[in-house]
């Protein structure tokens, strides 16, 4: 439910936005929501999202599902958002990948055992000079190996 803190995050990108245009806050609104519950949004989530914000629960759905920065299902308490651009493919991004769903033994849209990582195939995250890369949580991961990978990986809590 829209309430407290997550309903006064929401106010304020509302705020900087004429009165009728509520609509445009529908982004950072799914964002923070998503963040709320754990790293991903439901259908009843996105229908509060549209009632909160005066439209249809179409248009929410629409930019909930156009987007991959959003998830509709439970991830890990470490998501790593795998880069599947060309860079990260012609610089061995696919081989990495797989060697990194060997061992955590997910395939990507699935959830360790823990419930402490999941994989997550994005597109293009803009960094294709660091490729092969990923992004866990907010930080940018550039020029992976297996080593450095399950480094990263090993120091997570």
């Amino acid at each position: 439910m829209i309430q407290g803190d997550v309903k006064k995050r929401i106010d304020t990108w509302i705020a900087n936005y004429p009165e009728d245009q509520r609509q445009s806050a529908t982004m950072p609104a799914l964002r923070i929501v998503q963040e709320a519950n754990g790293g991903h949004l439901t259908t009843e989530l996105m229908d509060e999202i549209a009632e909160y914000l005066g439209v249809a629960p179409i248009a929410v759905y629409e930019v909930a599902t156009f987007y991959g920065n959003y998830n509709h299902q439970p991830v890990g308490k470490h998501q790593i958002n795998w880069c599947n651009s060309i860079s990260c493919y012609l610089r061995g991004g696919e081989e990495l990948r797989a060697k990194l769903e060997q061992k955590l033994g997910v395939k990507p849209g699935e959830v360790t055992a823990d419930g402490k990582f999941s994989i997550k195939k994005v597109e293009c995250l803009g960094a294709c000079g660091g490729a092969p890369m990923c992004k866990i949580g907010k930080t940018y991961h550039e020029n992976l190996d297996e080593e450095s990978l399950f480094k990263i990986l090993d120091e997570l809590e």
